[in-house]
């Protein structure tokens, strides 16, 4: 009982994390700009550092004073690199998709909702109990998902002012007639946009489906290590989310720039992602599973997310019947996984070896026997 409590409070440490992500990471986008937009590339490094002190810096301080259990392998290290890709690959994929047009409405849901149907099923694939699923297993996950999807396209929206409403159609048709003179976009073009969008989409549904699995498989080959799988998840987020986006900045510089409010924001946001990562890892170790960590974490993280951009707008007011649906659809189906996620069976009772009969002692010969007097 006490190992299932730690399981739950290590992935809930995970869902509140990875829920505070994005409104954070928003705030520092836009206080990066220097045009008034959202800027991408400068967010992103520091989300990449803020990993790097979080995930590297302080637990290889930690082995070095105090140790931890566990041991260096280098199937162990390939995997957690591995993991830690995949997990600064699915941020990328989703800048990716919305730069080729894709909106927060439905890339969003698209992905919190694909990422744990990959990782389930993946999961239960590989540890061979494909013939374990249940229907209540899959009607919980099914639950989970449709749950998110609905609170993310539900949730309460800013109304536009009326003074922007009323200035749209001139806006628009003045923006009409100074980009007359250019190419209009051919079918052929918006064609590939939407082909280059839909493949970010599913890049960032693959790698963060298949990030909890392998992080496992990670941990379970250092020999069940907390601190060296999460130094190598900084290590691979260090070089994705820190170098190559520095390396692109360089080549094609974005209107954007650092200063204290969107650095703070942003790193504050690295060290959301960061904490949260942990806590698969502590999930992991306290004996979850992903085939139903996993589900519950990208149930529960855009909950979050949703809620705390609803309050910092103030729209609690405008929360409607579909949304509390959807809230409670993510609750039960949650509960549903964690109950009817296929289980391990417990190993066979080995048989108690019996003690092998001691040799008898040989007697003693006596006096006469041996012919001494």
């Amino acid at each position: 009982m006490r190992s299932m409590l730690l399981v739950v409070a290590s992935f809930a440490l995970t869902i509140l994390c990875w829920g505070m992500y994005g409104p954070v990471l928003h705030n520092g986008q836009h206080d990066m700009s220097t045009i008034g937009g959202f800027a991408r590339m400068r967010p992103f490094v520091c989300v990449g550092l803020a990993y790097f002190l979080i995930g590297v810096l302080v637990p290889m301080a930690i082995l070095a004073m105090k140790g931890e259990k566990g041991t260096w392998t280098v199937s162990g290290i390939v995997m957690s690199l591995v993991a830690g890709a995949l997990g600064a690959g699915g941020a990328l994929g989703i800048i990716l998709a919305f730069n080729f047009g894709g909106e927060p409405v439905f890339v969003m849901p698209l992905v919190f909702g694909g990422a744990p149907v990959v990782n389930s099923f993946m999961t239960i694939y590989l540890a061979g109990k494909m013939r374990e699923i249940g229907p209540f297993f899959l009607a919980g996950l099914v639950m989970v998902i449709m749950g998110a999807v609905v609170v993310m396209t539900c949730a309460p929206q800013k109304k536009k002012a009326p003074a922007a409403v009323a200035a749209a159609p001139a806006a628009t048709a003045a923006a009409a007639d100074a980009a007359a003179p250019a190419a209009k976009p051919t079918l052929t073009s918006r064609g590939t946009n939407y082909a280059l969008l839909l493949g970010s989409i599913a890049t960032a549904v693959v790698c963060w489906g298949t990030y909890g699995p392998t992080l496992h498989k990670g941990q379970a080959a250092m020999m069940q290590s907390r601190l060296r799988p999460f130094i190598c998840v900084g290590m691979a987020y260090f070089i994705i989310a820190v170098i190559v986006p520095n390396l692109y900045l360089a080549v094609s510089p974005e209107a954007s720039e650092y200063n204290f409010s969107g650095t703070m924001w942003s790193l504050l946001a690295g060290a959301a992602g960061a904490f949260g990562a942990l806590g698969i890892i502590m999930a992991f170790n306290f004996g979850g599973k992903p085939v139903f960590v996993m589900p519950l974490i990208f149930g529960g993280a855009p909950v979050v997310s949703t809620l705390i951009t609803t309050k910092v707008n103030g729209l609690w007011g405008e929360i409607g019947a579909f949304f509390l649906a959807g809230l409670m659809l993510v609750i039960a189906g949650a509960a549903m996984v964690l109950v009817f996620a296929p289980k391990g069976h417990p190993p066979a009772p080995q048989p108690v070896p019996k003690p092998e009969p001691k040799p008898a002692e040989e007697e003693k010969p006596t006096a006469g026997e041996t012919g001494i007097a």
